[in-house]
């Protein structure tokens, strides 16, 4: 039989891409990217922060903006799939040492352990959850959403997926795999063997989470957090939207090869990329899929399938960014220093 042999029994104490936070030295400017622009749903605010979901999104958020100096990511939270789960998640992750300790909840999430990967970039770990529960005047007569459509923008549905810059690609993935299940979907291998990319799901969706290699050598950065359309007339018509409203579209509309997505890179006013899903990649039924092995001889359609080329700095520009840019996005704002961004975070923290 051709079938592969599965080594270790798989782990399915993760379920989702549930939320995430975004620093941002614009917040208004981000606010209004997300809720005129793109329809979010503004539900709390607290501090600095803002909280906001897509109409499809089923708990009181899934996205924070909080103000900071600098443009960049601040955790990404992931629910797990029962409470006796995220005991075993917690169990294990305290036993590589980059666990941070219990964060209380905050609006619609409950407590979450919080943990760093290889590279330094903060995540999160829960289990409890606030539905959310619409107005009168927004329920929607179809008891199966969360709510109606709103009639603001072009309104996104959901939360999609996260792409964080490594210093080390295989470092990062292998944490995500042993000790949080993640199944490798598809990954970019170099000639020297160095892996490039990897794209790695919860369960069936092609990817929830992507880490692409870090060109700048510093890793633990934000390249993209992505929200959903599912509908390919919807993404259409964000372009046409963001385009007269002035924004930097640095990308697409095109699919990529990997994920098989349409997509639209485009840059928000705080300067973090976003990326926004038309029509979603591929489902994997599988349950012994083999990983697709893209490599430097097949790169341009495992990046691009069909549409233009991408910029030079979609491999080198995420936030904090701490280079000259030619996108006019971000030029906007002062550039990020190493030092200057770390002393900014220890000031907010101390």
């Amino acid at each position: 039989m051709s079938t592969p042999t599965e080594e270790k029994e798989p782990i399915f104490d993760v379920a989702e891409f549930s939320s995430f936070e975004l620093f941002s030295p614009d917040v208004d400017g981000t606010l209004w990217f997300f809720k005129d622009l793109l329809g979010m749903i503004e539900t709390a605010r607290s501090g600095d922060s803002v909280f906001l979901r897509g109409w499809h999104d089923p708990y009181n958020h899934s996205l924070k903006v909080t103000y900071r100096k600098h443009a960049g990511m601040g955790f990404a939270g992931w629910r797990a799939t029962s409470k006796p789960a995220l005991e075993r998640r917690v169990k294990a992750i305290k036993e590589t040492g980059r666990g941070s300790g219990w964060i209380d909840g905050e609006v619609g999430v409950g407590d979450s352990f919080e943990f760093t990967l290889p590279d330094g970039s903060v995540q999160r770990i829960h289990w409890d959850v606030d539905y959310y529960r619409a107005p009168d005047d927004e329920q929607s007569v179809l008891k199966n959403r969360p709510q109606r459509r709103p009639l603001t923008g072009v309104p996104i549905e959901s939360l999609d997926h996260l792409n964080m810059l490594a210093k080390n690609v295989t470092h990062n993935k292998d944490y995500f795999a042993e000790l949080l299940g993640f199944k490798l979907t598809e990954h970019i291998i170099f000639g020297d063997n160095v892996e490039a990319g990897a794209w790695m799901r919860t369960n069936t969706r092609s990817h929830d989470v992507a880490f692409t290699k870090d060109a700048s050598g510093r890793g633990g950065r934000l390249h993209h957090v992505a929200f959903l359309y599912g509908n390919a007339q919807h993404l259409e018509d964000a372009c046409d939207v963001l385009t007269d409203r002035g924004l930097e579209l640095e990308a697409g509309p095109a699919r990529h090869g990997i994920s098989r997505a349409q997509f639209l890179y485009v840059f928000e006013p705080g300067g973090n990329r976003i990326e926004l899903v038309g029509v979603h990649g591929y489902n994997i039924k599988d349950p012994s899929w083999e990983p697709v092995r893209w490599e430097q001889n097949t790169l341009d359609s495992a990046i691009i399938w069909y549409g233009s080329p991408l910029p030079k700095e979609f491999d080198t520009y995420g936030t904090p960014n701490y280079e000259p840019t030619g996108y006019r996005t971000p030029s906007k704002h002062p550039q990020a220093h190493a030092n200057d961004y770390i002393a900014a975070e220890a000031a907010m923290l101390l």
